[in-house]
């Protein structure tokens, strides 16, 4: 059997081998980069057409990677995003840092 250590660091390399794919559900990226606030606002906010996954409309339940273009309708104002990492967690401070603005 495995002790709280061992275990703790196979935990840890999951999360990091599941992050090197660089895949993340579109809501919870949303989310965490702060582009949206809160995850169920950002999955409303797909359900209802507004995001876009390079040109594609985007179930929230979607995987974005590095590299992808979103698109976000904000009222009248339609934001364009370069992904540009994949993180879990971010400090509000670093969260500018998992997106490039293209328009």
């Amino acid at each position: 059997m495995w002790d709280s250590h061992t275990f703790s660091v196979y935990l840890n390399n999951m999360s990091i081998a599941n992050l090197k794919g660089g895949h993340m559900r579109l809501d919870k990226f949303l989310k965490v980069s702060r582009i949206i606030k809160r995850r169920t606002v950002a999955k409303e906010a797909c359900d209802k057409g507004i995001v876009t996954i390079n040109g594609k409309q985007a179930k929230s339940s979607s995987e974005v990677k590095i590299g992808d273009i979103l698109e976000v309708t904000f009222g009248e104002k339609v934001m364009k995003f370069k992904i540009t990492e994949i993180k879990e967690h971010v400090l509000k401070a670093d969260a500018k840092e998992m997106y490039e603005i293209i328009e």
